[in-house]
């Protein structure tokens, strides 16, 4: 799963393994460590209480939760993007959770294998 914070956006991508981990048993993490022994936690998880998507950052731990039903129709179809906004102070936080694609130019060294394929590339477009 990739993170990525700018400004008041937080996004998520999952590939193709953690988008059906998170199907399958409602919810998958990672974790970035840093030196001194912090780290910072990051999960997704599917909650049958929630209505809205919501986020929170608590002890080191950013948390997305999701409405089930959001989380089984995003898993299960070919929707990219489920994104929400939370109201701050002053402002507004926009989380957006995508799925992760591949790259259209292969880069060295990165493994895109568990990616979905790109809308744009050649593999996508012979599809029926």
């Amino acid at each position: 799963m990739k993170l990525r914070i700018k400004g008041n956006t937080v996004r998520l991508r999952l590939t193709q393994g953690e988008v059906g981990a998170l199907g399958e048993s409602g919810q998958v993490q990672d974790c970035t460590e840093f030196p001194g022994g912090t780290a910072l936690l990051y999960r997704v998880k599917s909650d049958d209480e929630m209505q809205e998507i919501s986020i929170t950052y608590k002890k080191n731990i950013i948390e997305v939760r999701v409405p089930a039903p959001l989380v089984a129709q995003w898993c299960t179809t070919e929707q990219v993007t489920l994104s929400a906004t939370a109201a701050l102070t002053a402002g507004t936080l926009e989380v957006v959770l995508e799925k992760d694609f591949a790259c259209l130019t292969p880069r060295p060294g990165e493994d895109e294998s568990d990616h979905f394929p790109h809308p744009g590339s050649a593999e996508r477009r012979g599809r029926c």
